[in-house]
């Protein structure tokens, strides 16, 4: 099946990546309108099907990254595969495109950050080259966990 990459149509198509997103994690990690409506949001397609979605800042560190100074960094909002895909490869899939959009746009950094319990996302970024930079407690609410923040440095 072919595969490919579209930059979402945001807002005419911010219903449908809301409802994507609430495919994809529960209430408490959903996104609201403006979330959606400040980042670059891009569909993974796979036969045409919609089954993967990701959101970027540009130029923008992890809220809490006061201490860093890059100058071309990206900020993964979310990166999401629906259910029924996951554990087929298209998580790695979506991963390395995301790592070859910044290379391309000349970013420096990628930032993110996941859930401490989401073991799946952590080893993913890990087995991609991105590192641990700290751990904010209390970052998550409903229920309340602390966020792994990572990054991989491009150049």
């Amino acid at each position: 099946m072919q595969t490919a990459f579209r930059r979402a149509q945001v807002p005419r198509e911010l219903r449908s990546l809301m409802r994507f997103d609430a495919k994809v994690f529960r209430a408490a990690d959903r996104f609201d309108a403006p979330v959606w409506l400040e980042c670059e949001s891009w569909w993974m397609l796979v036969g045409g099907r919609k089954i993967g979605c990701c959101a970027f800042q540009r130029y923008a560190d992890f809220k809490d990254d006061r201490n860093r100074r890059a100058v071309k960094p990206l900020y993964i909002v979310t990166t999401g595969i629906l259910p029924q895909f996951q554990g087929m490869g298209f998580g790695a899939l979506l991963k390395s495109w995301e790592i070859a959009y910044a290379r391309f746009h000349g970013f420096d950094r990628i930032v993110t950050h996941t859930r401490k319990r989401n073991r799946g996302m952590i080893a993913l970024n890990r087995k991609f080259g991105f590192r641990v930079l700290r751990t904010c407690q209390g970052y998550y609410a409903s229920p309340s966990e602390a966020a792994v923040v990572m990054e991989l440095r491009l150049a």
